[in-house]
């Protein structure tokens, strides 16, 4: 990774081409042994990705969490979560990816299920989703079939509630409902375009009146939206400085911090050490 490179972001791990079809499905061989099954740090902008464990194992690494994998494991990666691999060689299983769009047009429409689509989950799935989940990767091979992606993008909703619905019991935090106006500022916050954005432009692009955006916010999470967008940036500058050879300043300004010095105080303030000290407990 060179100096100045950061995070890459793919439609599939290594292509930079667009995304293939409707949805799509593969096995961890078809990729992983030219990468010496080590997935190295990257993220899905636009798309979640489930991964099944049939047999071998190793470890995940989402967003600086670690997790074991072993035969059956699941792990479900919502999008724009940082995250790699590094599978035990011979390691056998299913991969499956998933555009935003398919998250989107779950219905009928639940704010629940949106939610626990945001969220990582790791661990093991009962039967049934995986039954889907074989299912679905055989659909997705038959090239041609009549109304192949219907059928397949009604199965990768069945999948995704499924994984939802689980999710629900798996993850620690039992939250409310999100706003959809929130997962939506998410998204803009994660936007490179809408670096130094003011809370104004934000609300400004939701619709909505700078206050109605910060009561939104201190309703789901008991800061103002200034705070709110800050921590979010604070958040992806920990991904940057885990998994990047960005300079602290670089950090800041692709986060629309013109001033080195202030992006550092305003760090600290969040996270308690300053951005080169919460760096180094990632050099080994």
């Amino acid at each position: 990774m060179t100096e100045l490179s950061p995070i890459p972001s793919y439609a599939l791990f290594g292509e930079t081409k667009g995304f293939p079809d409707v949805l799509h499905c593969e096995r961890i061989k078809d990729r992983a042994p030219d990468h010496a099954w080590h997935i190295a740090p990257h993220r899905h902008a636009q798309l979640a990705q489930v991964l099944y464990i049939l047999s071998g194992g190793g470890t995940a690494n989402i967003d600086g969490d670690r997790f074991a994998l072993t035969q059956g494991s699941v792990v479900f990666i919502p999008p724009r979560m940082v995250h790699s691999f590094d599978f035990a060689p011979n390691t056998q299983g299913m991969v499956q990816s998933f555009p935003i769009a398919i998250l989107h047009s779950i219905g009928p429409v639940n704010a629940e299920v949106a939610q626990a689509l945001t969220k990582p989950t790791v661990g093991r799935a009962a039967g049934p989703l995986i039954a889907l989940m074989t299912q679905l990767e055989t659909v997705a091979a038959q090239t041609g079939a009549p109304f192949r992606a219907q059928i397949a993008v009604g199965l990768g909703h069945a999948v995704l509630a499924s994984i939802a619905a689980w999710g629900t019991t798996q993850n620690r935090r039992n939250d409310a409902p999100q706003d959809d106006r929130l997962s939506r500022l998410d998204q803009l916050i994660g936007d490179p375009d809408s670096a130094g954005w003011t809370a104004k432009d934000f609300a400004s692009t939701l619709g909505i009146s700078t206050g109605h955006l910060s009561r939104l916010c201190r309703a789901a999470k008991g800061l103002s939206a200034t705070a709110y967008i800050e921590a979010r940036h604070v958040e992806e500058a920990c991904r940057m400085l885990a998994f990047t050879r960005l300079s602290v300043a670089e950090v800041g300004y692709r986060l629309g911090f013109a001033d080195p010095s202030y992006f550092s105080r305003r760090f600290r303030t969040v996270q308690g050490v300053t951005p080169s000290q919460y760096r180094q407990q990632f050099v080994t």
